[in-house]
């Protein structure tokens, strides 16, 4: 969204607690090394990457397993944050189907750089195993796997337009824990990203912690 580009700041690495209340986190990520998008695909009967906590509205600690997927990398800008994402997931869903291969888990988003003006990122649809021999690369998809390990899990639920408010959160509970995490996030979208202002949306963002 727009408003994520205004008064955002970048650190080069880590992101630690002693950051400026308000700033959020996707800027913060530092320097970290289309096709016409279809209907959206029916995902609701995939799974999370772990299962969702008896009160799912807290922040929890998890471990994120190292799940297969097939994987499209994308950059933007802030304001077309949710059309890229969506044409990104539609084009992994496209080539699946076109393999074969079906889709297991829900959509993910990895936030690999971000500046003033947009953001660099993974798209990911978890799969129940990687092909061998892997197809011939289409459009830029590969096959790999989920980022894994130590994590916590903050969930959102509200519209793409609100979600700064859940990396507020984010930023002041590190800051109270004084929690290190990796520079890069994950959002898991539990319900399908269809519209920036969609208040039914629900995400799991996930820090990878050090």
């Amino acid at each position: 969204p727009a408003h994520l580009a205004g008064d955002r700041v970048g650190i080069v690495s880590e992101i630690d607690a002693r950051i400026v209340r308000g700033v959020g986190l996707r800027h913060l990520l530092g320097a970290v090394a289309q096709a016409p998008s279809s209907s959206p695909p029916q995902t609701s009967g995939r799974k999370t990457l772990v299962e969702a906590p008896a009160n799912a509205d807290d922040v929890d600690a998890v471990t994120l397993p190292a799940k297969p997927a097939a994987i499209l990398a994308g950059k933007t800008k802030w304001d077309e944050a949710v059309p890229s994402l969506k044409e990104a997931f539609a084009r992994i869903e496209a080539d699946l189907a076109k393999a074969g291969i079906a889709p297991t888990g829900r959509p993910l988003a990895v936030f690999t750089r971000t500046d003033d003006d947009g953001f660099a990122y993974e798209a990911m649809i978890p799969v129940a195993s990687a092909p061998d021999p892997a197809p011939t690369a289409a459009d830029g998809l590969r096959f790999g796997t989920t980022p894994s390990g130590k994590a916590l899990r903050f969930p959102h639920k509200g519209s793409y337009d609100d979600i700064d408010g859940t990396y507020e959160t984010l930023t002041t509970y590190l800051d109270a824990k004084d929690i290190v995490v990796q520079d890069r996030f994950i959002e898991e979208y539990v319900t399908d990203l269809a519209d920036k202002a969609d208040d039914k949306l629900d995400v799991n963002i996930y820090a990878l912690t050090r």
